[in-house]
């Protein structure tokens, strides 16, 4: 029983995708640098074009989550003192359809260059690599984290410009998502045991 509980916990994986903008820069090498520093293991490694179809099945599509989106997007504008009017300014009606608007321009930026997913393997490996990659808003996140030392790119900005936020980098967020998210990245035959 002891056994198999440590097994369970020493082969925890977790996906982490480099996004356009990381791989643009030539940060790949630095951040799986990073991972491998703190022991995790690599169990897959690739690079690719994402299709539409395959960022489309990786974002989730619940109105929850789509909400989400768009309470953000509004949340970041209201910090910035910014106002505007949801259908005059951006052509929507409601919170779900600038979430949907903002999910859209998620997959126009995951598809815009190519992307290097990674499969990593290690004790807690979700947490670790969320902690090394730093908080989703980096100019929020501390240095020595990889966003916290890469990037600056700021939600208001993006929501401005009409775009994704250019964070370098996405990981799993938990456990359940990790195994979600690795069977879309990774066949089972490009998983080492």
């Amino acid at each position: 029983m002891i056994r198999n509980n440590l097994q369970k916990f020493k082969k925890e994986r977790t996906l982490v995708l480099i996004k356009p903008d990381g791989v643009e820069r030539g940060l790949v090498g630095e951040i799986i640098n990073r991972f491998e520093k703190c022991g995790l293991k690599i169990v897959g490694l690739g690079i690719v074009r994402a299709s539409k179809n395959q960022i489309d099945r990786h974002y989730p599509k619940t109105k929850n989550w789509i909400e989400n989106l768009g309470n953000n997007f509004i949340r970041s504008c209201e910090e910035n003192n910014l106002k505007f009017d949801l259908k005059k300014d951006l052509g929507v009606n409601n919170i779900f359809e600038l979430g949907l608007m903002v999910r859209r321009w998620l997959i126009d930026f995951m598809c815009s260059g190519p992307i290097v997913k990674i499969a990593l393997e290690g004790n807690h490996a979700v947490e670790v690599v969320r902690k090394i990659i730093g908080p989703t808003l980096p100019y929020k996140a501390p240095p020595g984290t990889i966003r916290g030392d890469f990037s600056i790119d700021s939600p208001i900005v993006a929501n401005l410009e009409k775009r994704a936020l250019k964070n370098l980098i996405h990981a799993s967020g938990n456990i359940q998502e990790a195994n979600f998210e690795l069977k879309i990245w990774f066949t089972s035959k490009e998983l080492l045991n």
